[in-house]
């Protein structure tokens, strides 16, 4: 019998508590969790919404509908809407590439996936800034060609790209390595060409994790304020995101519209949030914890 035989029989080992600890532990435990869940994450959410509505439902409703408001959810949805089809594919042509190939240089952009998650939004932008800018190294040629990436849309759009691609191949990395090639190996072998392949066989094993990451990008996309902040110059009405909008309107004394605003992007983490428990419900729990291995 080997010593990982013989650690499980004696875990087995009726009236062996394992890791069972007192009820006083759970229960310390559990009201540590919950007592930091309701002061970090539903008391601001409450105060965020208690603010919004604190000088009524009509400044509220005026705040959201206002032009700057409506710019800023438009160009928001925008920017998430190009980034998170673009790290769609990404995101599965990088896992495909890392779980079902051997090449050189694969732990090289395994690494290179993870750096948004390492470097500074901030920084992101400046980097952005420096290659795009006036006096960047493709300055000159932008302006020669009366074209606009920094201060405009295109940059904003970049600065998302960045900072939300990891999302989806992170997730689905894990799981195709996880699945193995066994399944497409079988179909390749039956006369299945590679779309058929990826169609049939792939991309079923695949979509709630895949689904998963883009909920998670996309919620990072509307979110995210550093990178955006350093591309988008803050004009009112043309480059501001609703987290720019929140802060200028918030830096301007104008509470009540900045916490207006607030509560969409807050109303957006709690329907990720929701998204995200159905996909785990639709999900069986052997293939969630296969998945988080």
């Amino acid at each position: 019998m080997t010593n990982m035989s013989i650690v499980a029989t004696a875990y087995a080992a009726p009236g062996h508590r394992g890791t069972t600890e007192p009820a006083w532990v759970r229960r310390v435990l559990i009201g540590t969790a919950l007592t930091f869940l309701a002061l970090f994450l539903f008391l601001p959410l409450a105060f965020i919404f208690a603010q919004a509505f604190a000088k009524g439902i009509g400044v509220y409703l005026a705040a959201i509908v206002a032009d700057d408001a409506l710019a800023a959810m438009r160009l928001t949805l925008i920017a998430a809407g190009i980034a998170v089809p673009l790290n769609l594919v990404f995101g599965v042509a990088a896992a495909w590439s890392i779980a079902k190939f051997r090449f050189a240089g694969k732990n090289v952009l395994t690494t290179l996936i993870d750096l948004p998650f390492s470097v500074s939004p901030v920084v992101a932008g400046l980097i952005y800034v420096l290659v795009f800018g006036l006096q960047g190294w493709f300055g000159e040629w932008l302006r020669e060609h009366d074209l606009k990436v920094i201060f405009a849309v295109p940059g904003i759009v970049l600065a998302t790209i960045f900072v939300t691609f990891p999302f989806v191949a992170r997730e689905l990395i894990p799981l195709m390595q996880t699945q193995g090639n066994e399944q497409e190996e079988a179909a390749i072998v039956l006369g299945a060409s590679g779309w058929q392949t990826f169609w049939r066989i792939t991309l079923p094993n695949i979509k709630w994790g895949l689904l998963y990451g883009v909920i998670l990008c996309n919620a990072r996309a509307m979110g995210e304020f550093g990178a955006v902040s350093v591309m988008s110059g803050h004009i009112r009405g043309s480059t501001n995101t609703l987290p720019l909008q929140v802060e200028i309107l918030y830096n301007e004394y104008q509470f009540a519209a900045a916490f207006a605003v607030a509560s969409l992007l807050a109303l957006l983490a709690l329907l990720t949030l929701g998204l995200k428990l159905i996909v785990e419900w639709r999900v069986p729990a052997p293939r969630m914890a296969k998945e988080a291995a």
